[in-house]
């Protein structure tokens, strides 16, 4: 007879929402147990963030080569050796994967659990072939999975995800990647770099969900000048010819050797039965929640990470995490972050604060070009694309904004840091910034919201 542990506090999932919600736990003096059913790691670096990276360092090499000449810098012809590229990618990507699991294995073996977990009460479930848990807090952080249209069945063979396309022996001629999203464009702009030829496939109308237009029409121009981009987009058919996926869509058709599924990773919920929980979900089969607690309705039950279908972003899932644990264990919740969401691509994307479609009555926008920064001329050229657009609300309080171009991951992360301390337009304009660097770019799109 299978034994039954009970605990104050359990986590359902040990990935980055999920550990950082066993440390608040514990740290907060609950017993807690933390379930995993898959391999560990987070997806950020088994399958996500860190080889996507690798693969987009790569491409920029090739990319730099390519355009040493206008530096005065002769390099010859630039050969890519594509095993090369993924043995790196892959050693890499297995030492962030073996960091991530270190965390995993720090958690105590008694408060550790291997095996898929199914409801059978509010706060109880049982393992697989193992014990039964009942708790007295439930968090559900069990991450997301890769969605793979139907209309690609007939081509199935022939089709990779975030989870399966690190693992390919060697790089494709042509590549479909279905998503305009982040992943899938740093992996379009990777491949392409690496002298794939890329189609980009997307039923949106903007590349990252960008909703500011200036932004959004400096990176579809800069896209397109890379890869095949084809927005607003249906993909209608699918079928096997000769070895290759023929793929039909909205005005056109493409043969390729491989296709990339990037069109989301919607909660992997299905497995826990939740019928038997008793919670509100939405239309997808998502529990409704308190952005804040993470709270479900009334019940005992929380969300933290992919699971509750927000941002798949590495730093909101931990924060996410951590906020469920205090508030699973009585205490308060720590202050929201403002949103922070990096695409590397070049341009980079940086979207800060409030969303453009969501800016409040009496807003203000700055914005400034990087191709008149000194920085940017001096490393790029003349001709690089980017604009930093800012925004404030009537008060001239910094509320977000939207960075296209060289070095947004930087620009992101000051601009998120001024909006989480409240700085308005004029105290962010009379801070330090140094000549001549990138970060001046944003100073002068504030000090142009302030002219607004």
């Amino acid at each position: 007879m299978n034994e039954t542990i009970t605990c104050d506090v359990a986590i359902i999932g040990a990935g980055t929402a999920g550990l950082a919600a066993w440390r608040a736990a514990t740290g907060a003096g609950k017993h807690a147990v933390i379930v995993e059913r898959g391999p560990g790691g987070t997806t950020c670096a088994r399958v996500g963030c860190m080889p996507s990276k690798l693969m987009l360092a790569a491409g920029r090499a090739a990319r730099d080569a390519r355009r040493a000449g206008m530096f005065g810098v002769r390099t010859g012809a630039v050969e890519i050796d594509g095993a090369a590229v993924l043995a790196r990618m892959r050693a890499e990507r297995d030492f962030f994967t073996a960091s991530a699991r270190e965390s995993w294995f720090a958690v105590p073996p008694e408060q550790r659990i291997d095996g898929a977990a199914r409801f059978v009460g509010p706060t109880a479930f049982q393992i697989e072939d193992g014990a039964r848990i009942e708790a007295g807090a439930v968090i559900i952080a069990t991450g997301g999975a890769p969605l793979v249209p139907p209309v690609l069945e007939p081509v199935a063979a022939l089709v990779c995800t975030n989870e399966t396309i690190f693992e390919i022996e060697a790089l494709p001629m042509r590549l479909a990647v279905l998503g305009a999203g982040a992943q899938g464009m740093e992996l379009a702009q990777a491949f392409a770099w690496l002298g794939v030829a890329v189609t980009v496939i997307d039923n949106g109308a903007t590349v990252a969900k960008l909703s500011d237009p200036e932004a959004a029409t400096i990176v579809r121009e800069a896209f397109a000048s890379l890869v095949e981009l084809r927005l607003e987009t249906e993909l209608e058919s699918s079928e096997l010819v000769d070895g290759l996926a023929r793929l039909r869509w909205t005005g056109g058709q493409g043969e390729f050797d491989l296709v990339l599924a990037a069109s989301g990773r919607p909660p992997e919920l299905k497995p826990l039965d939740l019928e038997a929980v008793g919670l509100k979900l939405d239309d997808h089969g998502t529990p409704l929640f308190d952005p804040v607690t993470r709270r479900c309705g009334g019940s005992a039950v929380f969300m933290a990470g992919d699971a509750g279908a927000n941002r798949a972003v590495l730093h909101e899932a931990s924060r996410e995490g951590e906020m469920a644990g205090l508030v699973a264990s009585g205490l308060r919740p720590r202050d929201r972050l403002p949103v922070l969401a990096l695409t590397f691509t070049e341009p980079q994307i940086a979207l800060v604060g409030c969303d453009h479609d969501e800016l409040p009555d009496g807003h203000r926008i700055g914005q400034a070009v990087f191709a008149e920064n000194g920085r940017v001329r001096v490393d790029e050229s003349q001709d690089a694309p980017g604009v930093a657009r800012v925004y404030a609300d009537g008060e001239g309080k910094l509320i977000g904004g939207t960075i296209v171009g060289p070095g947004a991951e930087h620009l992101g992360h000051l601009l998120a840091h001024a909006v989480a301390r409240g700085l308005t337009a004029a105290a962010f304009e009379d801070a330090v910034f140094y000549h001549p660097c990138v970060e001046e770019t944003l100073q002068n799109a504030v000090r142009d919201l302030l002219r607004s």
